[in-house]
């Protein structure tokens, strides 16, 4: 399993990392960045994959991934203690009116100062640090760091988006994750088995063959490796280094515009209804029937200090297993539609869609949350630029559902109940998402160089506009449109 991130390799100059281009600032906790990168002498576009495998350790290298984990969480919270620490002081201080050059110096907030720190003090506050590989202190502290940088970019303004707040300390529930940029980490020698700094060689669920094959040709270059915890199981995953040329773009015409639902998963422009197979809504009486059971088990308590009881473990396991499963269903469903349109059609329009304010509505949030939205269009962003096809972002503002796709006409109000569309000039009748995936197919005919022709009848709609900070969009390639109707990712 892999995870496209771009980065663009830029002839001439030394190896320099540039800020984040428009749209591709990433989320905390969702969503992907993309950075330019140049190398001397090259021309070739090189792109970062991440590969993901499943693992199947023993008993003792499961317990020593649990202890990295454990350490990378501990040199988090040491080095957040050691800032907190100095930012009370340095506060308290300034009450006594005691001037700024009088004041306690500060501490760098940089990965480097954080690992000085912690070198200095891991003899006394950790005489165990030696168990566990130093990479599992050192990611610890270079996410601190990352943190620290995005609250401070947040609280000057500097950062786009949704306010960060101070970084907090990681509990024994905080998920369990650690990461390995120096030593001996890479693929194991029969494709079967991983290999990772102090612990070994670990067999892996299945075959690396994928990567290996690449990297015995000469063309990848494993970067680091993340062991984490997710799904129910362990994981590890290969930042790898590849070249990527330019695909050539298709030339054909084929057009597809896909609108997102609930009572179907897609409906196509070509006519194609997508059903929606609604794996959490089947798997629900299961996962009510285990929930109820840990209910009465006896769980953790954090006032009595009591532990969970074996039975509580082993049914939130259960739990856990469910959520895999429809997880796992759900994105294997989104990769075959996305691989299919992608194959099928040289251009793809989709929406952008407000999914953080349409699971507001809490009659249908469980229903919404569960398409997968986002993930789709994910899954379209990076396919759709390996494949040289063109994908076509239409605005949220749009209206698709209320346009009439036969004679450009735009209805004042529609409500959800309505699921006939009928147009009050031309008398036309049709589903309602099959005019709205209509109307955005007939949207590539409208992007010439960037632009909105202006020869086409554009519907007046909502003339509300949205900025770059709240457009949902965060995969890094879209482009405004000088109307504000339009967005395209372009290939490159």
């Amino acid at each position: 399993m892999w995870v496209f991130v771009s980065f663009r390799v830029v002839p001439p100059g030394p190896l320099v990392e540039v800020t984040p281009v428009v749209g591709g600032s990433r989320v905390p906790g969702r969503g992907w960045c993309r950075r330019v990168l140049s190398v001397v002498g090259s021309s070739v576009r090189a792109v970062i994959r991440a590969f993901l495998f499943a693992l199947d350790p023993t008993d003792a290298q499961a317990e020593a991934f649990r202890s990295h984990c454990g350490a990378q969480r501990y040199a988090y919270n040491f080095g957040l203690e050691l800032i907190r620490a100095n930012l009370e002081q340095r506060a308290a201080e300034r009450t006594y009116d005691i001037g700024e050059d009088q004041l306690t110096p500060p501490v760098s907030c940089s990965a480097y100062s954080l690992r000085r720190a912690w070198n200095e003090a891991k003899d006394k506050r950790a005489p165990w640090w030696a168990q566990n590989s130093k990479e599992a202190y050192s990611s610890g502290l270079a996410n601190l760091a990352t943190a620290l940088s995005n609250w401070s970019s947040s609280r000057s303004g500097a950062r786009a988006g949704p306010r960060v707040g101070f970084p907090r300390f990681k509990g024994r529930r905080a998920r369990l994750s650690c990461r390995f940029t120096t030593g001996a980490f890479g693929l194991g020698p029969d494709r079967r088995h991983v290999q990772l700094p102090r612990i070994g060689q670990v067999r892996t669920h299945e075959s690396t063959r994928r990567l290996a094959r690449k990297v015995e040709a000469g063309i990848a270059r494993i970067r680091s490796a993340t062991l984490s915890w997710q799904r129910g199981r362990w994981h590890v995953a290969f930042s790898v280094e590849l070249p990527d040329p330019t695909p050539p773009a298709r030339a054909g015409g084929r057009v597809v515009g896909a609108d997102l639902g609930i009572t179907s998963l897609a409906v196509l422009s070509t006519g194609e209804v997508v059903p929606n197979p609604r794996h959490l809504d089947a798997a629900l009486t299961a996962l009510r029937r285990v929930q109820r059971q840990a209910s009465r088990r006896r769980g953790p308590d954090r006032r009595t200090r009591t532990v969970g009881s074996n039975r509580w473990a082993k049914t939130k396991a259960r739990i856990a297993a469910l959520h895999t499963r429809v997880a796992n269903a759900r994105r294997d469903g989104l990769h075959k539609l996305s691989t299919r349109l992608v194959r099928s059609h040289d251009v793809v329009v989709v929406e952008d869609l407000n999914v953080a304010g349409m699971v507001r509505n809490h009659r249908l949030a469980r229903h919404i949350a569960g398409l997968g939205m986002a993930e789709l269009r994910r899954q379209l962003d990076y396919k759709t630029t390996d494949a040289g096809v063109r994908l076509v972002v239409a605005d949220r503002w749009f209206p698709s559902s209320k346009t009439c796709s036969a004679c450009g006409a735009v209805r004042a109000k529609l409500t959800l109940a309505q699921r006939q569309f009928v147009c009050e000039s031309c008398g036309a009748r049709l589903d309602r998402d099959y005019n709205a995936a209509r109307n955005l197919a007939a949207l590539a005919d409208q992007a010439v160089l960037g632009e909105l022709r202006p020869d086409v009848k554009r519907p007046a709609g909502n003339p509300r506009k949205t900025g770059m900070a709240g457009n949902g969009y965060r995969h890094g390639k879209a482009q405004i449109m000088s109307q504000g109707r339009l967005r395209e990712v372009a290939t490159p």
